[in-house]
This record gives C-alpha cells, sequence and structure tokens, in this order.
C-alpha cells in the first residue's frame, strides 16, 4: 500500500467536490423560489435554473455511479477505487468525466432540443475488472440512475399527489421528467459508445467486439443525427411520451415545462391558463 492509498482510506470512501456540492445548493434554491412564486426574477428564468441544476446532478450521478459501481461488485477498499488515475471515488462532474461530453453537450441538448441526450462515459479500468457479468452491471448502473431520477421526478403525478403544487412547479417537473426518460432510453440502446452496447458488449465474441469497437465514437453522434430525421423523432418521442402518461404525465405538462423552460421565447399562451 502506498501512501497516497492510505491516505485515501483514513479520509473515507467518497470524496464530494465543491462543483457537485453547488448544483446540490443551485438545485434546491431554484426548486424553492419556483415553488415560492412571483418574485423580482422571471419565473421561466428560475425554471431554466432549476431544472438544469437538476439535469446536471444527474448527470455528476449517472457518472459516478459507473465508477461507484465498479469499485463496490469488486469489493475495493476506499482507497482502491477503479477511476482512471484516482486513489478512490470522488463525486466530482470533472475528475474523471470529459467536460465537454459528459456535462456541457447533454446541457446543449436539452437547451436546443430539449432532450435528455446522453454524454460521454465515465473512466474506468474494465482491464482491472473480472466477470461479464459485472462488466454489464456497470455498464447499466449509468441509465439506471436516469431511470430512479425519472421515478422521482413523476412521483407527485402517478401517486396523485398534485394537489397544492404550484403550476410553474409542477410543469418543471414535468420536463425534468421527460429529460430522464428520453436520457435513460437512449443510454440503454445497444449503440457503439452508449452504455445499452457495454451492457451487451461482454457476452459478444472477441471477433465482433474488435470489429465494432472503431464506431465507438461515432455513436452518439449517430444517434443525435438519426433524432433530426422526422419520423425518428416522432417515433422516439411517441415512446418517451407513452412511457410517461402511463406514470401520469401528460403531453400538455411537458411541453409547458419546455416552454417554461426556454424562458428567452415568448410564452404559449396555452400554458399560462389555469390547469384542471
Amino acid at each position: 500500500m502506498n501512501a497516497d492509498t492510505a491516505a485515501a482510506r483514513k479520509a473515507g470512501p467518497t470524496r464530494i467536490s465543491f462543483i457537485f456540492l453547488g448544483f446540490i445548493a443551485t438545485s434546491l434554491g431554484g426548486g424553492w423560489a419556483l415553488w415560492s412564486g412571483p418574485t423580482s426574477w422571471p419565473t421561466g428564468l428560475i425554471a431554466f435554473v432549476f431544472v438544469t441544476a437538476v439535469w446536471l446532478v444527474s448527470l455528476c450521478l449517472h457518472e459516478f455511479s459507473h465508477e461507484g459501481t465498479a469499485t463496490l461488485i469488486e469489493n475495493k477498499a476506499p482507497g482502491e477505487g477503479l477511476g482512471r488515475g484516482l486513489t478512490r471515488p470522488y463525486l466530482s462532474p470533472l475528475k474523471y468525466t470529459h467536460a465537454l461530453l459528459s456535462i456541457i453537450l447533454p446541457v446543449l441538448f436539452v437547451i436546443m432540443g430539449g432532450l435528455g441526450l446522453p454524454g460521454g462515459a465515465v473512466y474506468i479500468e474494465r482491464g482491472r475488472i473480472q466477470g461479464r457479468w459485472k462488466h454489464s452491471l456497470i455498464s447499466a448502473a449509468g441509465p439506471l440512475t436516469n431511470v430512479a431520477f425519472a421515478v422521482v421526478c413523476t412521483a407527485p403525478f402517478w401517486l396523485d399527489a398534485l394537489e397544492g403544487v404550484p403550476l410553474a412547479f409542477r410543469f418543471a417537473l414535468a420536463f425534468l421528467a421527460l429529460l430522464q426518460v428520453s436520457a435513460a432510453i437512449l443510454n440503454f440502446l445497444p449503440v457503439p459508445g452508449l452504455d445499452g452496447y457495454g451492457v451487451i458488449e461482454p457476452w459478444l465474441s472477441h471477433r465482433v467486439r474488435r470489429e465494432v469497437a472503431p464506431l465507438a465514437p461515432f455513436g452518439l453522434i449517430a444517434v443525435f443525427a438519426l433524432l433530426w430525421i422526422p419520423e425518428v423523432n416522432q417515433f422516439f418521442f411517441g415512446v418517451v411520451d407513452g412511457l410517461l402518461s402511463a406514470l401520469g404525465v401528460t403531453d400538455l405538462e411537458t411541453y409547458c415545462g419546455y416552454d417554461l423552460y426556454r424562458f428567452w421565447r415568448e410564452a404559449d399562451g396555452l400554458c399560462t391558463a389555469p390547469q384542471s
């Protein structure tokens, strides 16, 4: 055991960065302001801050869940994390993720198209892990985090607990639910470079893995390009809307959530009218 590992063991199993804590604080502050009602700040701007901050928290936990799961199922001690170059798990958006692919681009996708598109993968030292099911579980951990967020965001809807919930907060939750559901579906697609492919990859032959490997950097780009095709986009969001509807979230609520989120645009009058 080297000195760095010994120090990591003494410090605890997981470090949490101030950046991540800032995202948490912004989420709580934005949610409180949105719930409290009219302020000197535009409601749309508050909704934008709240939704973006919660989305960033989910991105951080998505990426961290990969490394945390790897460390857990390998029974590594607190000072023996499996993130590349780390002595232990570190809950930070910049420590072992690609800032552009894992954080910035997913946020831009939300702003441009209201879509929870997945980002780049966390760095995991896969060579230190033995067992195909372990690799599959590590890959699945990320999108399962989005599933958990979707359950939390939709809970007031399927529990019929919306009485007294401010309309703006309700719309913001509906939009967050759409982001989490779309992110979970896209992440589970068996496309090279996405977590869904990571789930099945350990079970493929060495020849297939070798032939598919060069395609991994282009998987996310291919998915994004396909979603620009109107028929594909309509089918995809039809699936997302169907799942949300089953959880009690209507198309109108997600639409109004996205309309509120885009505070720089003129608000749709349909979303400002009282809803039953």
